[in-house]
């Protein structure tokens, strides 16, 4: 039973940027590099009828418009006990076109509702035994962050093992975007 999810990939040069801010915050598991994205739609263990369904219904977002992603910030996720460090994306009604376009024809496919709020991001680190204030230092002492921007030009299924911390991804399909 494959588990699924589509997002965005991110280019080499901007994951090594990425890369760069790894280190010094106890507590923290690094995502490897080559597993940097930007997830735009959660889709879970599926069985192979419903993966197949997935993908050609993906098929009809095809003529979606290409655009830019900014990454400005890092944040975290989790409030008082945080779970994730992560590069925060600057907001783009495209993007939240896209991802809600993503929901809408998958919900027609027979999946359940993303039940969580679209939040863009790419996960740096995974954090267990972090406190807020180790994470609010290690933010403030990364320094200004310089934003990374990049061309999307396609989106892609992704297949995924269940492991703790996710990975490694593996695309399944990709989806091009009009020019």
């Amino acid at each position: 039973m494959p588990r699924l999810f589509t997002g965005l990939e991110i280019p080499e040069d901007v994951g090594y940027a990425l890369s760069l801010k790894r280190g010094g915050l106890s507590g923290a598991r690094w995502i490897d590099v080559e597993n940097y994205h930007i997830t735009l739609r959660f889709i879970g263990d599926v069985d192979h009828p419903m993966a197949e369904e997935v993908a050609d219904s993906l098929d009809r977002l095809a003529n979606s418009m290409r655009f830019d992603v900014r990454l400005t910030h890092l944040g975290s996720f989790g409030g008082d006990k945080p779970r994730s460090l992560y590069a925060g994306i600057e907001p783009s009604e495209t993007l939240n076109r896209l991802q809600a376009a993503q929901e809408r024809v998958l919900q027609r496919a027979g999946l359940p509702p993303e039940g969580r709020k679209f939040v863009p991001h790419v996960t740096l680190a995974r954090l267990r035994g972090s406190t807020a204030l180790d994470v609010a230092r290690f933010i403030a002492e990364a320094g200004r962050f310089e934003p990374l921007s990049f061309p999307v030009g396609r989106f892609v299924l992704y297949s995924s093992r269940d492991s703790v911390g996710g990975g490694p991804y593996v695309v399944e399909q990709h989806y091009p975007l009009a020019a």
